[in-house]
């Protein structure tokens, strides 16, 4: 039982050690302790200020970057708009000049025929006629070459002319 008890001046001794270990400590230790615990401690708090501006920062990039989409975008469309108005504009514009030249090619081939179709009819106006003397000539030196048919043909011809 006596391990139990310690003596009185066991417990003094071991109570003046211990307030000179705390005073040792609180002279040396603790305050390096506590300005090394605050100096982490402002760290942290340094850090997760930054870590929030960042955040802020991060937040505001975006929406600068949607901002900055949707106006390319939007430059995008008009454009193709832009692009898909003068495509209809050439388009259209081919297609009055192709019309107007087709016309004009149509006109000049009508004009053409027209041209051939005369000449071809005066050439056979010419055909006709030479023939058609050829005919009469042959036709006359027959009736011609006999006495009487000669007197007929007068005859009908002055009948002809009487009568006129």
């Amino acid at each position: 039982m006596e391990l139990l008890v310690p003596e009185f001046g066991l417990v003094i001794l071991q109570t003046i050690a211990f307030l000179l270990l705390m005073f040792l400590l609180a002279k040396f230790a603790w305050k390096p302790v506590l300005a090394a615990i605050k100096e982490r401690e402002q760290s942290i708090d340094d850090a997760l200020n930054k870590a929030e501006l960042a955040k802020q920062e991060m937040a505001r990039l975006t929406s600068q970057n949607e901002e900055l989409m949707k106006q390319a975008r939007a430059d995008r469309d008009e454009i193709l708009k832009e692009a898909k108005i003068l495509k209809d504009s050439i388009v259209n514009e081919a297609k009055t000049s192709a019309q107007t030249e087709g016309a004009k090619l149509i006109e000049k081939a009508r004009i053409e025929i027209e041209n051939q179709k005369k000449a071809a009819l005066a050439e056979l106006k010419g055909q006709v006629s030479t023939l058609s003397l050829d005919i009469a000539e042959r036709v006359l030196r027959s009736q011609l070459d006999d006495k009487a048919k000669q007197q007929d043909l007068v005859n009908n011809l002055l009948k002809d002319v009487e009568l006129n």
